[in-house]
């Protein structure tokens, strides 16, 4: 069974500055209200006996699996592939202002193309395609933690908005 948790309450109080800029951004940590999410989100039996955490390489995602590692006394492995969703698919540049134009169309479109369009976005099949990719590697293990994103985590599990530190079982090989 695989419990995806989405990454505590991030502080982008300095995006723009310094590294922070651009892609920059995806270096963001976490808020102190954003640790104690996780910390709490750590509580739930439903994470207890985890045989790894896996996790996006975004800091907000690295130091989530770094808390529940710490409080569950689970190992953490870094896979690139679950990271968020990305608003140009061959990973270019994307200004802040059309990265969110991108985002309101996947979300209104369910991130789906236009039927004989195509858009620079990640559409909603890459990502699941990427993500149980990446899944199928952890496919013997009994219980799967994996830090990371909503939008991420919504379109591979096919559920609705997600909070900060919220929990998904998610049992793609249907093996419970």
């Amino acid at each position: 069974m695989f419990y995806f948790v989405r990454h505590g309450k991030t502080d982008y109080s300095e995006k723009g500055t310094k590294i922070y800029q651009g892609f920059g951004a995806e270096l963001a940590k976490l808020t102190k209200e954003g640790e104690e999410e996780i910390r709490k989100a750590a509580q739930d039996e439903r994470l207890k006996g985890a045989d790894i955490i896996i996790c996006s390489p975004y800091t907000r995602a690295v130091q989530t699996a770094a808390i529940l590692s710490r409080e569950l006394g689970a190992d953490i492995a870094i896979e690139t592939d679950l990271h968020e969703w990305l608003p140009d698919k061959n990973y270019g540049a994307v200004d802040e202002k059309t990265t969110k134009i991108y985002h309101d169309e996947f979300d209104s479109s369910g991130g789906i193309y236009p039927e004989g369009e195509e858009r620079p976005w990640e559409d909603a099949a890459a990502i699941k395609k990427r993500v149980l990719k990446v899944l199928e590697r952890y496919a013997s293990f009994e219980k799967v933690i994996v830090a990371a994103h909503g939008t991420m985590i919504r379109t591979t599990v096919g559920c609705g908005k997600l909070e900060n530190g919220e929990i998904v079982p998610f049992d793609p090989f249907g093996r419970h």
